[in-house]
């Protein structure tokens, strides 16, 4: 016989057990902002010596803060007409764990730091900080203004030695898989994961994966640039440059109009939808690119932000937040709770044979800490690489070496593996 008590009983335990996964799914989710991070346990160092991706990630119930100089752990420059060079800057950011939706007045974008990549290197936004004649409308674009000095990595340093890049970081994952969901490779400063160029289809996580696709187009119609997106006419004196072979289309960032539905992504560069990372959904904004991995406009997170934005992060003299008493360091890997597999190394390397510089990629579920050296046909040692880690794209710079076969060799402490590469003229 089956007892109103019996009945409350089990309404208590059906109820405990929804809240218990409700508890257990948030938590999940609260993981990737956490252990996202290429955090630097071994003391490698970048350019010019500088201690280099993240130092430290610590968390408490609310945010994470995150320790970076704002140097990579691949190589970096030169910077074709930039006199900048790039120096330590200290940073600590903060991350909320639970990010949430701005219901009220958007927060643009601006100038400096809008988030930061998962090595600690800064995103900028897609300006730099010109407008044509100083007038306040017509800003520069920056891929076409300042592209000459971006790196092979598309970075580049500003006059602070703060090293970013405003559009997709080639270096920091593979850009040329297409058959798999990107990474996240950062965060923007509203809380919500920046992922790579390829994610599911759909939002529910079916349908295969595809490119994202930025809804900003080219206002092809325009001739004498005297009308702003929003449709406000200009006054004579506030024209732009007509356009023209001097000034195309794209040179400033007003050039470009937002047409909801022409593309997957909405007006902040991003979607509601669910990734390898987040079951359950999140926000995400996504890097855009076209089909031969050229940025495509707004680049990372367009003009406005999804989400509400931390303090402390954006602004003169910001990213330099004091984590408050209490706060746990994150040690990968025993603090996620996830079991140890079985690796080896796993990779991709391109252009191979290269004239340059070649890239090399590992897999998701590759070997982590890989020590790289790279020899010539003679058996001689001319470079050395330390704490390679997973879904992090690396440059092995090839310029300086005549023509000829050599040999990387991929070691961790428990697998070794050897990779030619051919440079041509």
């Amino acid at each position: 016989m089956i007892t109103s008590k019996t009945k409350n009983m089990k309404k208590l335990l059906f109820f405990s057990l929804l809240i218990a996964i409700s508890i257990q799914s948030a938590f999940a989710q609260n993981f990737p902002v956490i252990t996202s991070w290429d955090i630097n346990t071994s003391g490698a160092t970048g350019y010019a010596g500088i201690l280099s991706n993240c130092q430290t990630v610590q968390f408490d119930s609310n945010n994470v803060y995150i320790s970076c100089t704002c140097i990579p752990g691949y190589s970096i420059g030169p910077w074709t007409g930039d006199p900048n060079i790039p120096a330590n800057q200290n940073f600590v950011y903060k991350m909320a764990r639970n990010p949430q939706q701005n219901t009220g007045t958007l927060t643009a974008v601006g100038l400096g730091h809008i988030g930061v990549w998962s090595n600690g290197v800064s995103i900028f936004n897609s300006q730099d900080a010109n407008s044509y004649n100083n007038l306040g409308y017509w800003h520069q674009n920056a891929y076409y203004f300042e592209g000459s000095s971006f790196d092979n990595c598309l970075g580049h340093p500003q006059q602070n030695g703060e090293y970013h890049t405003h559009v997709n970081p080639k270096c920091v994952y593979n850009d040329l898989d297409s058959t798999h969901h990107s990474p996240i490779i950062g965060y923007a400063f509203d809380g919500y994961p920046v992922y790579g160029a390829y994610g599911y289809a759909n939002t529910d996580g079916t349908g295969g994966i595809k490119r994202m696709t930025s809804s900003y187009q080219l206002r092809t119609n325009m001739v004498n640039r005297d009308t702003l997106p929003n449709g406000t006419i200009l006054s004579s004196a506030d024209y732009g440059p007509p356009v023209s072979t001097s000034y195309p289309l794209g040179d400033y960032t007003e050039d470009y109009l937002y047409t909801a539905g022409s593309g997957t992504l909405d007006a902040h560069n991003g979607r509601f939808c669910v990734t390898p990372d987040y079951p359950l959904g999140t926000y995400a904004y996504f890097v855009t690119i076209d089909s031969h991995q050229t940025p495509v406009y707004p680049y990372t997170i367009g003009l406005t932000y999804y989400g509400v934005v931390q303090t402390g992060n954006t602004g003169p003299g910001s990213g330099h937040n004091t984590p408050p008493n209490g706060t746990k360091v994150y040690v990968p890997p025993t603090t996620t709770g996830v079991a140890e597999i079985n690796k080896s190394i796993k990779f991709t390397i391109e252009p191979n044979p290269t004239k340059d510089f070649s890239y090399i990629y590992f897999d998701a579920l590759s070997d982590n800490n890989i020590t790289a050296t790279l020899f010539n046909v003679q058996g001689k040692l001319l470079k050395t690489y330390n704490n390679w880690h997973t879904s992090i794209g690396y440059a092995v710079d090839m310029t300086a070496y005549p023509a000829g076969m050599y040999f990387l060799h991929l070691q961790t402490a428990k697998n070794y593996v050897v990779q030619k590469i051919i440079k041509i003229n």
